[in-house]
């Protein structure tokens, strides 16, 4: 439970990333500039805090042991997750990204077999979690009603380049994150592996921002200003959240795809922060029982994972027991 609070608090502080991304390509700022400016402004933030922590040699330690996974993972985790959401926004609104994006909810489900876990040294290749995948399910629907009003303004060319570079960050962004999970095996906290995770995918984000100094310019104030408060916001608050509340159970696919699934409460603070900031108008009936049923998926996995907690709790009690009944070798 506490780890699904820890989601949707990082979901509340994510919002400001769709509305601002939105805000800042309605002002004609470039996607070059909104994706690449995060990461600069995040760089610090963390360097500072890790530092703090006396958590800087550990993490140069481990990034130099293993130098291609960590360009490799973090190139898939940060760079083919935010510059697609960011190239996606010039081309929707804020609630129509941020409700693809929650396809990340069934993409997280569906990656269970890409990894595998090791019991008395042998591989066993994870399963898909049906019952999570099913809960999952229910939360999807909700979303696509929420997206059926508001999709009828938008055209096909609009609808095909605010979805497709979505989905695409909706597979990269758990993809990176689990892999990265996998490679730290534990050994580092969440705060080393995001400033890790920046630094190692920081060449890209040069290259891009390079590229939009030769064709675009530099940013404009507004998107320097935006772009700082999505940094600090969504990139080192959200980020560091959802990290920990990953890290907590990243053992367990079933409550992981539980924590990632707090994601789909994002397309509500979207909501709430558009018609407030931007003016957009409110939700129609459909959109309401959208987000009822996103309200519900959400309770569903938390009543799931709160099943599974028990069900762990009684398994071990039972061991203990067990163990403490064998009778004793006498010397």
């Amino acid at each position: 439970m506490k780890e699904i609070a820890l989601g949707i608090l990082a979901s509340l502080f994510f919002a400001v990333t769709f509305i601002l991304n939105h805000s800042m390509e309605l002002e004609g700022g470039s996607f070059l500039w909104s994706s690449s400016l995060r990461y600069f402004f995040m760089l610090p933030f963390l360097l500072i805090i890790v530092s703090a922590r006396k958590g800087m040699p550990v993490l140069t330690k481990e990034m130099k042991a293993k130098p291609l996974p960590w360009l490799c993972w973090s190139f898939v985790g940060f760079v083919l997750f935010y510059a697609p959401l960011t190239f996606a926004a010039a081309y929707g609104p804020g609630w129509l990204v941020s409700g693809t994006w929650q396809f990340t909810i069934i993409a997280g489900v569906l990656l269970a077999p890409f990894f595998v876990n090791y019991i008395d040294g042998r591989p066993i290749r994870q399963k898909v979690p049906v019952t999570s995948l099913l809960i999952s399910s229910i939360i999807v629907i909700g979303i696509i009603l929420i997206q059926i009003p508001s999709s009828q303004n938008v055209s096909t060319s609009q609808l095909l380049l605010s979805i497709l570079p979505v989905i695409v960050a909706a597979f990269a962004y758990p993809l990176g994150n689990r892999k990265m999970m996998d490679l730290c095996q534990g050994r580092l906290d969440t705060f080393q592996r995001v400033l890790g995770m920046t630094i190692a995918s920081m060449p890209a984000w040069i290259v891009m921002a390079v590229y939009a100094l030769f064709t675009v310019g530099l940013p404009s104030m507004s998107q320097l200003i935006q772009s700082l408060i999505v940094g600090i916001s969504s990139g080192v608050i959200a980020t560091v959240l959802f990290f920990i509340a990953t890290d907590r159970v990243h053992h367990d696919q079933g409550k992981l795809a539980a924590v990632e699934a707090t994601q789909s409460t994002e397309i509500i603070f979207v909501i709430i922060g558009e018609i407030f900031l931007l003016g957009i108008p409110l939700p129609t009936p459909l959109a309401l029982f959208g987000i009822i049923a996103i309200i519900i998926g959400m309770s569903l996995h938390s009543y799931y994972t709160m099943l599974l907690k028990k069900k762990e709790n009684i398994l071990v009690q039972a061991a203990n027991v067990k163990h403490e009944q064998k009778p004793k070798l006498r010397a």
